[in-house]
């Protein structure tokens, strides 16, 4: 099934997570490159038109580039990821991206929250665990992971591979 997402890459991250990604995140063996999701599913890529993509252009006007951390390590029940800080400009790009493409929810509209993170590793609580020591480990080999958000990336995955799409800068006017 054909499928596209809108992602902050975080091409920082890969020294530290890409090892653990590859082995325990399947969108990394599809060619996902370490990100924050903004908004997933989106649309399919059949369906993407010159409005579509002017309509993203439109709902992220007025966001300008914005720097973060990846410092803390926190889990879903059956995902380890990292927590970005400050988390709100995801949170506000997910909510102006969200608002102007009601039919496409949050996370499908799974959960109430937006909660932001870059996903290292999918397991049950042993793999998880262990992955988690990893982290903690090539983590603290590293000086802090920091990035700066300038663009908003559409990938699309239209044959068993995701691929860049689309990049919308971030420039407030």
């Amino acid at each position: 099934m054909a499928q596209s997402a809108l992602i902050v890459t975080v091409q920082e991250a890969e020294p530290v997570v890409g090892q653990l990604r590859e082995r325990l995140d399947p969108a990394a063996r599809e060619g996902v490159a370490p990100h924050v999701t903004i908004l997933f599913p989106f649309a399919d890529p059949r369906e993407i038109t010159a409005k579509t993509l002017s309509l993203v252009k439109t709902a992220i006007t007025g966001f300008s580039p914005f720097s973060f951390e990846l410092t803390e390590v926190s889990r879903f029940p059956d995902t380890l990821y990292l927590a970005p800080d400050p988390a709100e400009p995801f949170i506000s790009l997910t909510r102006a991206v969200a608002a102007a493409f009601p039919q496409f929810p949050p996370y499908g509209g799974q959960f109430s929250d937006i909660v932001p993170h870059l996903t290292v590793a999918h397991g049950d609580l042993r793999e998880l665990g262990a992955a988690h020591s990893e982290l903690a480990v090539k983590l603290s080999e590293h000086d802090r992971l920091r990035s700066t958000c300038t663009t908003l990336d559409l990938i699309e995955n239209s044959s068993g591979r995701w691929r860049l799409a689309h990049q919308f800068p971030l420039a407030a006017p």
